[in-house]
């Protein structure tokens, strides 16, 4: 396609593209807000701001919170007697997965970064079966309120995250961080702690 083509395409479609956001783009978060709200198992409140319709799998055992901002691309999975709860005023970025065979609770005011991994259940291990068939080991994950969590952080079966913590990029959350500490690395350790302001001697 010659330059001068491409740009009397532009010209004219650009308007066009216009028109979508301006009229196309709120009516598809309605939709994504009532394809959320017909797969899960409690109200969504109308402050709910979903730009993309999640990957639901499972029970839809979701309690949602009010004033949720939710990027595209999430998945999100309850097993069993498992649940997800999600306080007010949560962010939670694209792609971001919560998988919850017993218990995932996300407090008020948190931050989730993109590509994050929340999971409350491994796979067994050591069985004759095949893995896919194995069941599944389970404990709760429980992250506190105004926690940031940064992008492609995985955080682990059994996991307490305290309030106002923050969690580095591609972290991997294997024990619990207290709260207000500032945590980092694989797997992730404490290098700020709120009760002092300073950094944490790396070898502790």
């Amino acid at each position: 396609m010659s330059k001068g083509i491409k740009g009397l395409a532009v010209a004219l479609l650009t308007p066009v593209a216009w028109l979508r956001r301006r009229f196309l783009a709120p009516l598809g978060r309605l939709w994504s807000h009532a394809r959320l709200r017909e797969r899960i198992t409690s109200p969504l409140d109308p402050s709910v701001v979903v730009l993309g319709v999640p990957e639901i799998h499972g029970t839809g055992n979701i309690r949602l919170g009010r004033q949720l901002y939710l990027y595209p691309d999430l998945y999100l999975e309850t097993q069993g007697t498992g649940e997800i709860r999600i306080g007010d005023e949560v962010v939670i970025s694209r792609g971001v997965h919560l998988v919850a065979f017993e218990r995932i609770r996300i407090g008020e005011g948190s931050m989730i970064g993109e590509y994050t991994s929340i999971r409350d259940a491994n796979h067994r291990t050591g069985t004759d079966r095949a893995l896919r068939w194995s069941g599944h080991e389970s404990r709760p994950i429980a992250i506190g309120r105004q926690v940031w969590i940064g992008r492609g952080v995985t955080v682990l079966p059994g996991v307490s995250i305290g309030d106002g913590a923050v969690i580095g990029a591609n972290a991997v959350v294997t024990r619990d961080i207290p709260a207000g500490a500032v945590a980092v690395g694989i797997p992730a350790r404490v290098v700020k702690s709120a009760s002092t302001d300073r950094p944490v001697e790396a070898s502790r």
